[in-house]
């Protein structure tokens, strides 16, 4: 053992490292929980002040991790939340948890992983490990992290350790969560593994070594690309379906009934979350290097991205055959986060569906009861408020276009009456009987 290696294995050991976590939102904060109901010293880091301010009051800003769970570990003292970088140093353990998201041309933005390595290689000390959890192309932490460290003199699997172990988090699953989701570790050399693998199996219940970070970084995408493929397709068949007038949800039903060699997927209005609509096409970028074209990407992307618009065509069509003009109609968009029952609204495909709907001349509002008011994103500021989660309030629209399954949304009588719904997600009853599927 070098002597910085058994130092930090003994500090995990005895749960004295102070581990960091830079990035407070959906992946960061759980995690942070997780080490510190481990029993570890925690320093959770974000840009946004008002992260750590609420959590010192113990509350949350995340639904489903409840403010109880909040005020329990920071009244423990093991944890605090902080803006300032400097106190970087004092971490035994540096976990990275920002933002990956795509350029105006789908090329992967790494702005977020860059000035973090620089946030962490200006306070860097020997004998700290490092581990980026934030999704990307092969290669981003041996490119990335790696030159930064050396650049101060630190020698990673001898006076510094680097990791990639990405993050698998599902936002509302009540069955998988941080601490039973299996956690992949990619050390770069075997010190760095043998100290990351310890780290994370301290604080979840399965670690699961692959041979370097470039496995690590490529599992993770494989994970998303499988997903965004295999929605595309039946996305696809879903067009192709409606063409046929055969109903898509019915022919899954059907389907997943085969015990063996099926996995049912289904349509929606468009892909959204962090991951599937964007980590694909880190990897088709990446590839383009070595001179090779991921074309199942590509034609994916397009198949997903091109629902929003498709949904909008078929409200116009509805409305059309309703005798109702698309200008000047009102129209209701049920559900801005990206999946049910949750407040995530990342990549939503409803706020392309409210903007295309606009552009159309459509007087439109959307009802989300996990989502009160919309907050400005990268790419949309629309302002708009959620009107009432009622039957009463429903009825006063032309047309519904329901883009998430929410529960609150599957409640009896809460379609009856109603003229048109346009249900991309199988939510409304099919006895209703303006019910266009989309």
């Amino acid at each position: 053992m070098t002597d910085q290696k058994s130092i930090l294995l003994g500090k995990i050991s005895s749960r004295t490292a102070t581990v960091g976590v830079i990035g407070l939102g959906y992946v960061g904060l759980p995690l942070a929980l997780v080490f510190e109901g481990a029993g570890f010293p925690v320093l959770g880091f974000d840009v946004d002040p008002k992260k750590p301010e609420a959590l010192h009051r113990g509350e949350s800003y995340i639904r489903h991790i409840g403010p109880e769970r909040v005020a329990a570990a920071f009244a423990r003292g093991r944890i605090t939340a902080t803006t300032d970088f400097s106190r970087l140093a004092e971490c035994d353990a540096i976990l990275i948890c920002v933002p990956t998201p795509l350029g105006k041309h789908r090329e992967p933005d790494i702005s977020y992983i860059r000035k973090t390595a620089e946030a962490i290689a200006a306070v860097a000390r020997p004998g700290q490990l490092v581990v980026l959890e934030s999704t990307t192309y092969p290669g981003t932490t041996r490119e990335e992290i790696v030159p930064r460290l050396e650049a101060k003199g630190l020698v990673p699997g001898t006076t510094a350790f680097v990791a990639f172990s990405p993050e698998r988090e599902d936002p509302g699953n009540p069955k998988y969560h941080t601490k039973n989701i299996p956690k992949i570790v990619g050390g770069l050399d075997p010190a760095s593994q043998e100290v990351a693998c310890a780290l994370y199996g301290a604080a979840v219940e399965q670690v699961v070594p692959v041979s370097s970070p470039e496995v690590a970084e490529s599992a993770k995408l494989l994970e998303n690309i499988f997903r965004s493929v295999n929605i595309a397709l039946v996305n696809e068949l879903k067009v192709v379906f409606d063409r046929m007038g055969i109903d898509v949800w019915e022919v899954i039903e059907a389907a997943k009934t085969k015990p063996f060699g099926f996995m049912p997927f289904y349509p929606g209005p468009g892909l959204g979350g962090h991951c599937i609509p964007l980590d694909p096409f880190y990897l088709s970028w990446k590839a383009a290097e070595y001179g090779v074209w991921a074309r199942f990407i590509e034609l994916a992307g397009e198949v997903n991205s091109s629902m929003p618009r498709y949904v909008v065509d078929k409200t116009v069509k509805a409305l059309n055959e309703h005798g109702r003009s698309i200008r000047g109609a009102k129209v209701l968009v049920l559900g801005l986060s990206y999946k049910a029952d949750i407040d995530d609204d990342r990549e939503s495909p409803s706020y392309e569906i409210i903007e295309l709907l606009e552009e159309l001349g459509a007087e439109v509002a959307y009802c989300d009861p996990y989502i009160p008011a919309m907050k400005p994103t990268r790419k949309h500021d629309l302002g708009m408020v959620s009107v009432p989660c009622t039957a009463e309030e429903f009825g006063k629209y032309d047309a519904l276009v329901v883009s998430t399954a929410h529960s609150a949304f599957r409640r009896d009588g809460m379609f009856d009456g109603l003229a048109l719904v346009i249900d991309t997600r199988n939510v409304c009853p099919i006895s209703t009987g303006g019910r266009v599927t989309a």
